[in-house]
């Protein structure tokens, strides 16, 4: 039997959870809002121990995105600083295609994904001269997850993303402050 609340409650109820984060530029320690000169970075913030969930700093250079990925399970994405770009896909038997137009989420806002309400999307750094950045819950341990990439002709590779840190920070430290 499972104990959890439907996806829609999960949704409604970790939005509300993960606004009051986007308020405040100013909370993450520097060391998971580096950017990197040739991919973004993924960084683990948080796990419970079951891996029920994972919280994760995305971090975006100028310009850069992601290829075109799904997630297999639900997602709440908040934009902290700057602004992205999503464009969903569907996958159909003449491959993938453009679904609607992209999404452009700006500081404070939340957009959620999942196999149920859309999980095919490719995101990029709405601006090509500065970094964005934008923190995202997880209904696993993301970076755990066999998920895959897609290509044009609605193929797909799977793979395991892992994150771009080696360890996992301890947010309730408070000695070295």
């Amino acid at each position: 039997m499972d104990s959890q609340p439907p996806e829609a409650e999960i949704l409604e109820k970790g939005s509300a959870l993960l606004r009051p984060l986007l308020q405040h530029d100013d909370w993450l320690d520097e060391k998971f809002t580096r950017p990197h000169a040739e991919h973004y970075q993924q960084y683990l913030l948080y796990t419970d121990a079951q891996q029920r969930f994972s919280v994760v700093s995305f971090v975006w250079g100028p310009g850069q995105q992601t290829p075109i990925h799904d997630h297999r399970v639900w997602g709440l994405i908040g934009m902290l600083r700057g602004a992205e770009l999503s464009q969903s896909f569907t996958r159909g038997p003449q491959g993938l295609k453009e679904k609607g137009v992209p999404v452009r989420l700006e500081p404070g806002q939340i957009d959620a994904v999942s196999p149920r309400v859309g999980d095919i999307h490719r995101v990029s750094n709405a601006f090509t001269d500065r970094v964005s950045m934008s923190i995202h819950v997880y209904g696993a341990n993301i970076g755990a997850v066999r998920r895959a990439v897609y290509r044009e002709d609605g193929s797909e590779k799977t793979f395991i993303s892992g994150y771009s840190n080696r360890y996992l920070p301890n947010i309730w430290d408070l000695s070295h402050g």
